[in-house]
């Protein structure tokens, strides 16, 4: 299975995104849609989405899609929320659901920084923020992640960028 993750587009969205979409099976959106527009396009082309809403989304993205995520994908367990902090400062609310939970792979946006680390304090979960794919921001550079996932196997993670400078 085939998963891109985006998250902070912040209302915008642009045929490099799409692209992405397309190439994948699923798409996983940590929050900050701001709108439904990029929702509506990705529906266009028939792809799920899992998906949160963020701290700047209204009701018409809250009716979509709600603040947390929990669900499983090939014997995996994945934890998606907006704001949730990075390995070894992760806000109590998320360290309580970590503990409970006990996901495989947590996927949180919010702070426009890509990242993706390990994180041995809770069972070597892999922890992932696609930073942001809006051009909204102090980011200087649009992120997002893509990869691959089978049963017991996760594959060919890629750093998708584009210049923030390169709108169309």
């Amino acid at each position: 299975m085939k998963i891109l993750i985006i998250s902070d587009n912040h209302g915008y969205h642009d045929k490099g995104i799409l692209e992405h979409v397309i190439w994948a099976d699923e798409v996983w959106h940590a929050g900050d849609w701001l709108n439904t527009a990029l929702h509506t396009e990705i529906m266009k082309l028939k792809k799920p989405v899992m998906g949160v809403y963020g701290n700047i989304d209204g009701m018409d993205v809250k009716l979509e899609y709600p603040a947390i995520q929990f669900f499983e994908r090939e014997g995996y367990r994945i934890f998606i929320t907006h704001i949730g902090g990075k390995p070894g400062k992760y806000p109590a609310k998320v360290q309580s659901y970590l503990r409970q939970n006990k996901p495989h792979i947590y996927v949180c946006g919010h702070s426009h920084m890509l990242q993706v680390q390990r994180d041995p304090a809770f069972n070597n979960l892999l922890y992932l923020n696609p930073g942001a794919c809006g051009t909204h921001g102090f980011h200087r550079v649009r992120t997002a992640l893509r990869f691959q996932i089978e049963p017991q196997l996760i594959h060919s993670m890629e750093v998708v960028e584009w210049p923030k400078n390169s709108v169309k």
